[in-house]
């Protein structure tokens, strides 16, 4: 069985206080965007799509190269592989779900990388301890 792989981007923005992150929280759980890769979909194509289906941010800079993380598998295998860029684009437009015609997540919200790790899971935090650890932040 092929193993599912959803794409994202931690999309960062260099603020007065230091950068911030976007998270998106659907239900209970906030998480980077991020979505599955359509068959044949490369996956830095994959996570640019989402990012703009799920945000309208459109002006990614991928400044620290195409390096990524995965995490382990997830909710039935799924494994998340998480770019890094920036932008400089402040306002979110969460998009619909092209599945449902209705918004996938509830909120948004820039946060510090501080309050991205204690608004993740563990799977999330290992993430922001990454990009963290690449911007040196």
């Amino acid at each position: 069985m092929e193993q599912k792989l959803s794409c994202g981007v931690v999309v960062v923005r260099k603020t007065d206080d230091g950068w911030v992150s976007i998270l998106l929280r659907a239900f209970h759980h906030w998480d980077f965007p991020k979505g599955i890769r359509e068959p044949g979909e490369e996956p830095m194509h994959a996570a640019l799509r989402e990012v703009q289906e799920e945000t309208g941010i459109d002006d990614l800079a991928f400044d620290w190269g195409d390096r990524y993380f995965e995490t382990g598998p997830y909710s039935k295998g799924k494994v998340a592989r998480y770019y890094l860029a920036s932008t400089a684009q402040v306002e979110i437009v969460m998009g619909d779900s092209p599945e449902t015609g209705e918004p996938e997540h509830h909120e948004w919200r820039w946060v510090s990388f501080d309050e991205a790790y204690d608004l993740g899971s563990p799977r999330v935090r290992g993430i922001v301890q990454w990009a963290r650890q690449i911007i040196g932040a």
